[in-house]
C-alpha cells in the first residue's frame, strides 16, 4: 500500500518481478545471471554459483571488472541468517605510501597505471567463499568463464566505447593492451565477437593447480598458486616497467610477489544499522556502506509522506542527509588504526544532530560531525569544488577515460538466492581493461583502487601499506527478525549507496514491489568529494533523471541544488533477489537501463 501523498508506483513495469521456488540470480549482464542460474539447475548452491557467475563477468564485462581487481560481498548461509562480509579488498603494497608518491611528483594517486594497483583480491575473496560455503570443485564453476575466453563474447555497446575511448593510449603507451583489445589495430564495433585467450589459458592452468586431499584443500591450493605461483610473479614483473599514468607522467608500479603472497582474503563482521523494522547489513566503514546505514537512520526521524523520492521534498530530503552521510565519510571512514566506531555514528543522540543541521535549503558546504569527542579532519583537496565530476550528458558512475587514462570506475553486481535459503549480494570491480596495462601472459590488468587513497598524511584514507583503501564497493543485505529477506546493490562508484537508498525507501516505506523500485527515477548529489580521480566535488550539486517531474526538479533548483538533468533512463544498474517467507517463494529483479542487467529463475 502505497502512503498517503506518494506517487504511485507505475502499472506496468520493463520487466516482471521474477517469483518461483528453485532458485533466483540477477546481476549487470545476462551471461553471468545466466551462468548462475545454470550451477543452481544443476545442483550447485547460490555460492557456487556466485562464483561462477563473477569468473564470467570477469568476461562478458572487462571494461567494469577484472580479476585483477577487487570486491565485497554481503551473505548469510541457509545454517545461520547472520549476515557477514567477504572482504575481497585488497590492501596498498609495501611500497605504496603517501610520501613515496610524493617523491614521484605526485599530489594524489593516479586514476590509472599500476602506481593505483592495491593488491588484487577478488580472485582470492571468491575461491574462499567456495571453498568454506560452496559445494563444487574448482574446475567447475571456472568452466564457463574458460569457455567464455576462448570462444569469444560479443562486445556490449559499452565496452566497444569504452576501448574506442583509450585506443590513443593503447596504440602510444601500453601496447599490450593494444594487442589484446585493437583487434586488426581498431577498436571493436558493438557485437563483436572478442575472445582472451591467455585468460582462458590462466583458468586452465589454475584448475590444474586444485591438488589435495580434500575440496577445501584442493581450493587453497588454487589460492596459492593465484597468490605466490605464475600468476604472482607475472602481476610483479609487468609493475617494474614504467608506462603512462593518468596524471600524464610515466611510472613503474611497486606491487611485488611478496604482496600479493601475503595476502589472504577473509570474512568479518558486516555493520548493521536498523529502518522501519528492518536490518540492513553493510561493509564495515573501510568502505563506504554505513554512509547508507547512517542516511536510513536520518531519515528514520521523518514521517512515510516525506520521504517520496520523487517528490520535491522527498528529493530534498535525499539529497540533504545524502550530503551529511558522505561529508561524515570524508572525515571518519578507512582503513586506520583507530576505526570508526559505527554504533557511534549511528547513536540516537548524533543522527539528531545531523538530522537537525537539514533546513528547506540546499547546503553546498562539507559538514562532517563530530565523533567521540573528536574534531573531524577533511583533505585539503576535498575542499575543492573546482573540478566537477558531472559529464556532459550528466552522469557519474560509467567509466570516462582520456589519453592520460584517466578513469572514472564503474563496475558489476551480481545477487543469488537458492532454495535453501543461501543468498549472497557481490560487487566486484577494478582491474578494468582500462586501469593498467594488459599483462600479456596473463590476459588481465592490474586494479586502481589505491586512487581512493589521500596523499595528505594523517588522515583515515591516507595511503598507507597494508591499509585498504575506502572502497567504494558496497552491495546490501536486508533481513527481517527471521533473517534475509533481499540482496541488492547497483554499480556506480559514489552513488551506489545512493541509488540504494531511493530502493530501499520505495520498498520499505513506499509499498513498491521490486522492479518498481529499481525502475522509479532516480537521482544523487555530486556534493561530495568524488572517490575517483581527480577527486573533484560540485558544491550543492545534484543529477537527476529527467523522468522526474518538471514540477519537482523547479522546486529542487528553488531550493538552492544546481541540478543536472540526465536522461531519462541513465542513473544506476540496480539488480535484487529476495525471499518471501509469508508465500514460500524466492524472487529476482534487474535494471533496463543499459540493456544489459537481467534477472532468471524459476
Amino acid at each position: 500500500m502505497t502512503p498517503p501523498g506518494w506517487t504511485p508506483p507505475p502499472e506496468f513495469t520493463t520487466r516482471p518481478v521474477l517469483e518461483g521456488t528453485v532458485g533466483m540470480a540477477a546481476g549487470t549482464h545476462w551471461a553471468a545471471a545466466a551462468t548462475a542460474m545454470g550451477v543452481l539447475e544443476r545442483g550447485g548452491s547460490a555460492f557456487d554459483a556466485a562464483v561462477a557467475g563473477a569468473f564470467v563477468l570477469h568476461v562478458v564485462e572487462p571494461h567494469l571488472n577484472g580479476p585483477g581487481g577487487d570486491m565485497t560481498a554481503v551473505f548469510a548461509t541457509a545454517d545461520d541468517p547472520t549476515p557477514r562480509v567477504l572482504d575481497g579488498q585488497g590492501p596498498a603494497p609495501a611500497g605504496a605510501s603517501a610520501a613515496a608518491y610524493r617523491a614521484e611528483g605526485l599530489d594524489r594517486v593516479p586514476g590509472s597505471g599500476a602506481l593505483a594497483a592495491a593488491i588484487p583480491g577478488a580472485v582470492d575473496a571468491w575461491f574462499l567463499l567456495l571453498r568454506d560455503h560452496g559445494t563444487w570443485e574448482v574446475g567447475d564453476v571456472l568452466a564457463p568463464a574458460i569457455g567464455y575466453a576462448r570462444d569469444g563474447v560479443p562486445a556490449v555497446p559499452r565496452l566497444a566505447s569504452t576501448v574506442g575511448a583509450v585506443a590513443d593510449l593503447f596504440r602510444e603507451h601500453w601496447p599490450t593492451s593494444a594487442a589484446l583489445w585493437l583487434p586488426g589495430g581498431r577498436p571493436p564495433r558493438a557485437g563483436e565477437v572478442l575472445r582472451n585467450p591467455a585468460w582462458a589459458q590462466t583458468l586452465e592452468r589454475l584448475a590444474a593447480a586444485a591438488h589435495g586431499r580434500d575440496r577445501p584443500a584442493r581450493v587453497d591450493a588454487v589460492r596459492t598458486v593465484w597468490a605466490e605461483g605464475f600468476v604472482a610473479e607475472a602481476m610483479a614483473a609487468s609493475c617494474r616497467t614504467p608506462h603512462r599514468h593518468s596524471s600524464g607522467t610515466d611510472h613503474a608500479g611497486v606491487l611485488t610477489v611478496a604482496d600479493t603472497a601475503g595476502f589472504r582474503a577473509q570474512v568479518v563482521d558486516a555493520a548493521v544499522g536498523e529502518f522501519r523494522g528492518r536490518r540492513i547489513a553493510k561493509t564495515p566503514a573501510w568502505g563506504q556502506g554505513p554512509a547508507l546505514l547512517a542516511a536510513l537512520a536520518v531519515l528514520d526521524g521523518y514521517d512515510d509522506a516525506d520521504l517520496d523520492p520523487s517528490s520535491e521534498r522527498g528529493a530534498h530530503l535525499v539529497l540533504e542527509t545524502t550530503k551529511l552521510a558522505m561529508a561524515d565519510r570524508e572525515a571518519w571512514f578507512g582503513d586506520a588504526g583507530d576505526p570508526l566506531d559505527v554504533a557511534a555514528l549511528l547513536a540516537p543522540a548524533y543522527v539528531a544532530e545531523r538530522r537537525a543541521l537539514i533546513t528547506d535549503t540546499a547546503s553546498p558546504d562539507l559538514r562532517p560531525g563530530r565523533l567521540g569527542g573528536r574534531e573531524p579532519l577533511l583533505a585539503d583537496l576535498a575542499l575543492d569544488g573546482s573540478a566537477s565530476r558531472v559529464t556532459s550528458d550528466g552522469t557519474i558512475g560509467e567509466p570516462t577515460v582520456v589519453l592520460s587514462g584517466e578513469t572514472k570506475g564503474d563496475t558489476c553486481h551480481l545477487d543469488v538466492v537458492d532454495r535453501a535459503g543461501n543468498i549472497v549480494s557481490a560487487t566486484p570491480s577494478g582491474g578494468w581493461l582500462q586501469s593498467s596495462p594488459t599483462i600479456p601472459e596473463l590476459g588481465m590488468a592490474l586494479g586502481t583502487r589505491l586512487q581512493m587513497s589521500w596523499l595528505q598524511e594523517g588522515l583515515p584514507s591516507t595511503l598507507t601499506p597494508g591499509r585498504r583503501p575506502r572502497t567504494t564497493l558496497t552491495p546490501t543485505l536486508v533481513l527481517d527478525d527471521d533473517g534475509p529477506v533481499a540482496a541488492l546493490g547497483t554499480p556506480g562508484g559514489d552513488q551506489q549507496d545512493q541509488w540504494q537508498l531511493l530502493y530501499l525507501l520505495r520498498t520499505l516505506v513506499g509499498g513498491y514491489d521490486p522492479q518498481q523500485a529499481i525502475d522509479a527515477p532516480a537521482l544523487h548529489s555530486t556534493s561530495s568529494p568524488s572517490s575517483f580521480w581527480p577527486r573533484g566535488r560540485e558544491p550543492g550539486g545534484a543529477v537527476v533523471e529527467d523522468r522526474l517531474p518538471d514540477g519537482v526538479v523547479d522546486g529542487l533548483e528553488r531550493r538552492g541544488h544546481r541540478v543536472t538533468r540526465s536522461g531519462p533512463w541513465s542513473l544506476g544498474r540496480l539488480s535484487a533477489v529476495g525471499i518471501d517467507r509469508a508465500r514460500g517463494l524466492l524472487w529476482s529483479a534487474a535494471n533496463p537501463r543499459g540493456m544489459q542487467g537481467y534477472a532468471v529463475g524459476r
